[in-house]
């Protein structure tokens, strides 16, 4: 009973720190707030006992997953130099200078010993970079190398961890030995997730084309599949990590997703955001959760030793210079690097400059790897000197989290702005202009197979060329438009738009009447209901897609304003205070003719 009241506690609180996020008058960052929740319910005596691999296995293969299936696979592969270099380089270098750094600020720490703390601090932590980028609007470029770079280095990460350890525990090193393990562990992990990933989507992709697409099988085993592809890996002592990031492109690249169901598509899309969200959510109230034990343990030691109670506190912040200065230095000495291999090859790379080397050097948060990582540490008498190791670790995993909040949106400022579109919302314009204009060059194609004595006024193909044609008058924005026909026609757009959805609203109102009233039963009305929010959807996708004007309101506003003033409160309660069109809705919708069924 106490495993799954924990449970529940643990999603509930993640559920409630959401709430909380938005209703706060001072915007913080989720995971902060999740971090102090999670304090907070261990200070009044909630206890989560936290084993590493446990961690490992249930939260972060369908995260991993998830990140890997959703990356942008054009940049990562552009970027792919980059992205290699600070997954691999950048964790090797970061671990012997950091091992050194560590021994120099607290002598008592043997180099081996810091090795494998700064080896544990190495990996970044693709859910709180992901957290953290996806409200500060950073720019793409940015955004695809620090998330390639998550996704990579974990690998490499818990190599030299292992051999850090092994060093320090047995005094013990082979460089010969933890370079064909790292080679062993990192690509064996790779071949088995492309291996199972692949054989997944086959299977899916022949139970499709034989008619077996049952949309809640598939999202099932979608759902199992992170797991599966990560034990198979630990199974033989490879990367399992490494592997739920293969095993997510693999089933990426396979495109099984795009021949599957409409409804499967959308519940599946659904179901892993969900997923996504809860699970990061856990993260980070597991990881506050385990702060007070920490912070206990700290004093404890303190005491013991009869040392200043500022010792530990300093030697945290120590420590998370001295790796954000290597991290720094390694970045800009890479990048002027490929700058100048660029311009020999003709190849020419953007020369780095401060404020992004700054940029990327606080967004280098650690999190749930290195939380796994240092507690999986052997035992006091094995690696004396454990305790302070962990206590270490957790202070800096905080205050990296911390300098991502308050120091990330104030460096992001620094760079560059883009003036009018960013190329992401200039790439989204271009495609939605070549499909309407593929959409209207099959219509002309249609209209040029028909007979000459068609009608041609009020026949579904003309209204589907004008549809389609004023669509691309209102998204091809690169021409003049003196007499402002663009403009009214978007205007004109926006007003359609909130008037559908005004109705769509009106019409649920009506809806949840008639269940009430028992004219209709919860078949019925769940039935229409779901046809309404998919229809609203739609409405509220079509309006995110309209172009900005200088004069024109929000995205937001087409869903809560009412730009005609026409559909006020008194229409959704009131038929007879509504427009023409709204008032014979609901006064269809309130008297029909619903016949009660035979029993």
């Amino acid at each position: 009973m106490q495993p799954a009241l924990t449970v529940l506690a643990l999603l509930a609180m993640t559920a409630l720190t959401g709430i909380v996020g938005r209703i706060l008058p001072v915007r913080v960052p989720l995971p902060l707030l999740q971090i102090a929740a999670g304090t907070l319910v261990s200070l009044i005596g909630f206890d989560v006992p936290l084993s590493s691999d446990l961690f490992l296995l249930l939260l972060m293969p369908p995260l991993l997953f998830m990140d890997a299936y959703r990356i942008s696979m054009r940049e990562f592969g552009e970027l792919r130099t980059v992205i290699l270099s600070l997954a691999i380089g950048l964790v090797i270098f970061s671990t012997v200078g950091g091992g050194y750094a560590i021994h120099w600020i607290m002598p008592a720490i043997l180099p081996a010993a810091g090795m494998a703390l700064a080896a544990a601090l190495s990996p970044t932590d693709a859910v709180s970079v992901g957290s953290f980028l996806a409200t500060a609007q950073a720019p793409a470029r940015i955004v695809q190398i620090l998330g390639g770079e998550a996704l990579l280095n974990d690998a490499s990460g818990l190599v030299c961890f292992k051999f850090a350890v092994a060093a320090a525990t047995t005094g013990l090193f082979s460089l010969k030995a933890a370079s064909s393990n790292f080679v062993y562990v990192s690509l064996g992990g790779v071949l088995i997730g492309v291996c199972v990933g692949w054989l997944f989507a086959r299977m899916e992709m022949l139970l499709i084309r034989r008619g077996y697409d049952d949309p809640s099988s598939h999202i099932l085993m979608s759902t199992m599949m992170p797991y599966v592809i990560y034990l198979t890996a630990d199974s033989v002592h490879c990367s399992g990590i490494l592997a739920a990031v293969a095993g997510g492109i693999a089933i990426r690249l396979s495109g099984v997703m795009a021949e599957t169901q409409i409804e499967t598509r959308l519940r599946a899309t659904m179901l892993w955001d969900q997923i996504t969200t809860t699970f990061n959510g856990l993260v980070f109230i597991i990881l506050g959760q385990q702060l007070p034990g920490q912070v206990s343990q700290a004093a404890n030691i303190i005491r013991s030793e009869g040392l200043s109670p500022w010792v530990l506190p300093l030697a945290m912040v120590g420590l998370q210079v001295a790796m954000s200065l290597l991290r720094a230095v390694w970045i800009a000495t890479n990048g002027s690097l490929f700058y100048l291999l660029g311009k020999l090859t003709h190849h020419p790379q953007a020369m780095p400059t401060w404020r992004g080397v700054l940029v990327l050097t606080l967004a280098g948060t650690r999190g749930a790897i290195t939380l796994a990582a240092i507690i999986s540490l052997p035992s006091e008498s094995e690696m004396p000197g454990r305790t302070v190791l962990v206590v270490l670790a957790t202070g800096v995993i905080i205050i990296s989290l911390l300098l991502a909040t308050f120091g990330l949106p104030w460096a992001l400022k620094l760079l560059p702005r883009h003036e009018g579109e960013t190329p992401a919302q200039r790439e989204l314009t271009e495609t939605r202009i070549a499909l309407t204009r593929s959409a209207i060059a099959a219509l002309q194609a249609e209209q040029a197979r028909r007979p000459p004595t068609a009608a041609r006024g009020n026949d579904a193909v003309t209204l589907l060329m004008s549809e389609f044609s004023d669509r691309l008058g209102r998204l091809d924005t690169r021409g003049d438009d003196p007499e402002g026909k663009r403009s009214g026609s978007v205007q004109r757009k926006r007003e359609e738009l909130a008037l559908r959805l005004r109705i769509l609203r009106l019409q649920r109102n009506v809806l949840r009447n008639l269940l009430q009233d028992q004219n209709i039963n919860d078949v019925t009305e769940r039935a229409i209901g779901r046809q309404l929010d998919f229809q609203e959807q739609e409405l509220q996708m079509e309006a995110g897609d309209l172009p900005r004007l200088p004069d024109a309101p929000s995205d937001a506003s087409l869903i809560t304003a009412d730009p005609t003033g026409r559909i006020g409160k008194a229409a959704q309660t009131d038929p007879s205070a509504a427009p023409a069109p709204v008032k014979e809705a609901a006064e269809q919708a309130v008297t029909p003719s619903v016949s009660t069924p035979e029993t």
